[in-house]
């Protein structure tokens, strides 16, 4: 599109006014054109701006009506000319841009100061764990009263699961990593795919990254060989491509979007802002770059902003797996912890999304199950 239709299609966006296959088409173009959504945010406040200064236009220009009238009815008398009324009607063009000038440069340095000051806001970031409904607890009682009897250490009564979210391997020995607050004070927790439902165990929690690692322990489980993708160190790109696999519901649910921002919640260093559709029970959802390497694990939403999207760096999945190993209190514990082997190189790189990377990679991704 060219400049002028860009800006007419953005404002009939704005004000409502496509056709629902517009509309749709529209978004679309938002969801892989980084600069239209952008463009979008910043014609909107252009609007709202503008509307605001023709309200105060028009209270103006009603004062000055009703001062008038009041005039002409005898009821006040009119203002008398003073010198400063003179010296203003001389002097009032080279005033007008010398306010002008000023006007601007205040604008300018309030922006400026704006932008580097740290915003302060009280709205609160959303968490993307889910409540589970009640069909989904009468299953999940049915499937817990059949885990195998070897080493039970739970209560054979049926367990009640509240709160689920996503979590995927980090290890093919059943390692996972999921987000703190899908898993924060729960004390039973099993996880599922498409393969079964298994017992975990919660090994470490960090509110500092919102992150958790957790071990399937269940003799069901089939330990894999290798994992099909890699756990990035380094830092996704302004703009770049990215999708996710998680479990908003019961089955698996794919999402694509691109990288919006460098930081996350309130400028967070610790994360990134990405442009995807997620919902409840996203939490805890790795975030996959085109060759397939994770560069995020999803933790939460804008409250006031439609598929703005934080995700955790996967960096920091290094750092919680570091501070572990240097537990030695923890690893008397868990003495397999030693040979973790988190992949760093994706075996996707190059090979067709749907043909290929989403088959691979969907039995890696698991629901969480908590009863917190």
């Amino acid at each position: 599109m060219q400049d002028t239709a860009m800006l007419d299609a953005v404002e009939r966006y704005i004000r409502g006014e496509m056709l629902p296959e517009e509309k749709a088409f529209f978004e679309h173009l938002r969801e892989t054109r980084p600069e239209v959504d952008q463009l979008v945010v910043e014609h909107t406040l252009f609007l709202q701006q503008l509307n605001k200064y023709g309200e105060v236009h028009q209270l103006r220009t009603q004062l000055k009506d009703i001062h008038l009238q009041l005039t002409e009815n005898g009821q006040i008398e009119p203002a008398r000319p003073t010198i400063v009324v003179t010296l203003w009607k001389k002097y009032r063009r080279v005033i007008g841009v010398a306010a002008s000038i000023a006007g601007i440069t205040a604008l300018c340095i309030s922006g400026l100061i704006s932008y580097l000051s740290p915003k302060v806001s009280t709205a609160k970031m959303v968490e993307l764990s889910r409540r589970l409904d009640a069909q989904e607890n009468k299953l999940n009682k049915v499937v817990s009263n059949q885990l195998p009897q070897q080493g039970q250490t739970r209560p054979v009564a049926p367990i009640d699961f509240k709160s689920g979210g996503t979590g995927f391997l980090i290890d093919g020995k059943g390692y996972l990593i999921t987000n703190a607050h899908v898993v924060n004070h729960a004390t039973i927790v099993d996880v599922q795919n498409s393969q079964g439902e298994y017992k975990a165990r919660i090994l470490h929690v960090d509110p500092t990254t919102d992150l958790a690692l957790l071990k399937i322990e269940d003799s069901s489980f089939h330990a894999a060989s290798q994992l099909p993708y890699g756990i990035s160190k380094g830092k996704a790109k302004l703009g770049e491509d990215l999708f996710t696999m998680g479990y908003p519901r019961n089955d698996i649910v794919y999402s694509k979007g691109y990288v919006s921002a460098r930081t996350g919640f309130r400028g967070d260093t610790l994360a990134y802002q990405i442009t995807l559709v997620a919902y409840p029970g996203n939490s805890g959802t790795p975030v996959f770059d085109k060759d397939g390497e994770v560069v995020g694990i999803v933790n939460g939403a804008a409250p006031d902003a439609q598929m703005a999207v934080f995700a955790i760096r996967s960096k920091n999945i290094y750092k919680v797996i570091d501070d572990m190993k240097a537990d030695s209190a923890f690893l008397k514990t868990d003495s397999d912890f030693v040979r973790l082997h988190v992949p760093a190189v994706s075996q996707l790189k190059g090979q067709d999304r749907i043909e290929q990377q989403i088959p691979k990679i969907e039995d890696c991704i698991f629901i969480v199950k908590s009863n917190q």
